[in-house]
């Protein structure tokens, strides 16, 4: 797989975990072609993530991407608009393009859900608490990429880091660490009825003003 310093250093994420969804065709960028698949990540807990993956045609090389096999894949976060028709609106959705992968049965030391993002503050701190009086403070971060344009990604921080987080204004320059999460939520629609749906996000572990180190 790539080293690090192949990878752009302000927008990086390794994951390792297993195919839980056949490849599809996604879309076609100036003749290039692209796939999907989910990916199903571990977490520390029994629980799990399941996470989109975008691939191009140029590195799956013939290569069969079935269900239940291991793979580890090294990449970025990225962004994009989708115009939700039944919503009248745009709604943002991440995610992770590969530039790598590997077929491997064991990931070995390395942590199987790892991003690092050095970007900007674009919408003010979101800062909260639970009724149960957890900390939280929302933040959406712009990662700037090649070509003048910028990947906008949602991160939520916890405890100290929401308290650092809500303190921290549009335009500051950060860099987080942390891992990339699914989120079940409940919305409900105009007729009333409610549906299930999926948000992802980068869960913070580590924050830090590029200004104060």
């Amino acid at each position: 797989m790539n080293t690090e310093n192949e990878v752009n250093i302000v927008n990086r994420i390794f994951l390792s975990g297993e195919i839980a969804s056949e490849l599809a065709f996604s879309h076609d960028v100036f003749g290039e072609g692209f796939h999907s698949f989910d990916l199903l990540v571990p977490r520390l807990s029994d629980a799990s993530d399941l996470l989109p993956i975008t691939i191009s045609e140029r590195i799956i090389e013939g290569n069969r991407f079935s269900i239940g096999e291991h793979i580890g894949i090294t990449g970025q976060i990225r962004s994009y608009n989708n115009y939700v028709e039944e919503e009248g609106r745009n709604r943002l959705v991440l995610t992770v393009f590969a530039k790598d992968y590997e077929f491997d049965g064991d990931e070995g030391d390395h942590n199987p859900n790892d991003v690092f993002l050095d970007g900007y503050i674009c919408k003010p701190p979101i800062y909260r608490t639970t009724p149960f009086g957890r900390e939280i403070c929302d933040l959406l971060i712009a990662v700037n990429r090649s070509y003048n344009k910028s990947d906008y990604i949602p991160c939520i921080t916890w405890g100290r880091n929401a308290r650092f987080g809500a303190k921290l204004s549009v335009g500051d320059n950060i860099r987080v660490w942390g891992r990339m999460q699914s989120r079940i939520y409940q919305k409900r629609q105009d007729d009333g009825a409610v549906v299930d749906k999926t948000a992802y996000e980068v869960s913070v572990s580590r924050i830090e003003n590029v200004k104060s180190t």
